[in-house]
């Protein structure tokens, strides 16, 4: 496994956080969650170009701006609203259709075989996601509402993942700027459309965390493994976050682990595992399918 494709996994490993801390800032509206989040990842990362100097590596084209802040700002502020209307656990489980949809997208994208493995493991892995919100699921009203958003954050950052293979040029620590804009984006929206909440000790800190990890450190390490690593793989293998994401959640009290979840979880890890074992022709037989190498950054 290359460094690029380790920096991807170090990058899910983070993630597993993501809903936890999440909901460790309930009650904080989700535009205001996503401002104070990416602000202080953005502010953080932007200190640290500034000490290096490097700070005109934030100049990049518009295109470059329009599908980093659309990613980063749409996927959060569609996830965060998902745990904030809808059940965590079930909405978390369904938000992992974005593995799912990596593996999919690879191959009309970026030309990238799928094989019969994989897509057996991308099927797997679909039912248990449509397992948590299938026939016999009953919610509370309104969770309809947050499950719609769970499933268009995963469209969105698979989207976002996939694509930033098209974005090698532009270099990582861009992802600084980024994040800035997505709080300055989300602060707009915020005060136009929620009421504001002052946060409490322990969502101050749920928040800092998220800034620091999930919504910080693991941008740029995903974005140096889907440039530059196997987005294949990593799609894969982000079958298991959600088994983690999850875990923690029961742990912190966030839901029950009822037989449709258990069983989600085990069909979505069957998935991955059955995909992420899929192996490759011989590089010389991959021809046009071979992943464009990645450009000097």
């Amino acid at each position: 496994m290359s460094r690029a494709t380790l920096a991807g996994v170090a990058a899910l490993l983070l993630w597993a956080f993501l809903a936890v801390l999440a909901r460790g800032s309930a009650g904080v509206p989700p535009l205001q969650l996503t401002a104070m989040a990416f602000g202080t990842a953005g502010a953080l990362a932007t200190a640290g170009l500034a000490l290096r100097g490097q700070l005109h590596l934030l100049r990049q084209p518009p295109l470059a701006w329009l599908h980093g802040v659309g990613g980063l700002f749409g996927y959060h502020a569609l996830y965060f609203a998902a745990l904030a209307w809808a059940p965590p656990v079930e909405a978390s489980l369904l938000n992992y259709l974005w593995p799912l949809l990596i593996v999919l997208l690879s191959a009309p994208i970026l030309g990238l075989r799928l094989g019969a493995r994989r897509l057996a493991g991308v099927v797997l892995g679909g039912l248990g996601c449509a397992l948590v919100v299938g026939p016999g699921a009953s919610f509370p009203p309104g969770a309809g509402l947050g499950f719609l958003c769970a499933a268009a954050a995963a469209f969105v950052w698979a989207t976002y993942s996939v694509t930033s293979r098209r974005m090698a040029a532009v270099p990582t620590e861009a992802v600084a700027g980024f994040c800035l804009a997505s709080a300055l984006l989300a602060l707009v929206a915020h005060l136009g459309l929620e009421a504001t909440v002052v946060p409490d000790a322990r969502q101050w800190v749920s928040a800092v965390l998220l800034g620091l990890g999930p919504v910080g450190a693991a941008f740029f390490l995903w974005d140096i493994g889907m440039k530059r690593g196997d987005p294949r793989l990593l799609g894969t293998l982000a079958y298991a976050v959600p088994v983690a994401s999850t875990l923690l959640l029961l742990l912190a009290g966030e839901g029950v682990a009822g037989p449709r979840v258990l069983a989600a979880a085990a069909m979505v890890v069957g998935g991955g595992w059955l995909a992420a074992s899929a192996r490759d022709p011989a590089r010389s037989r991959e021809g046009p399918h071979r992943p464009p190498a990645p450009k000097a950054s």
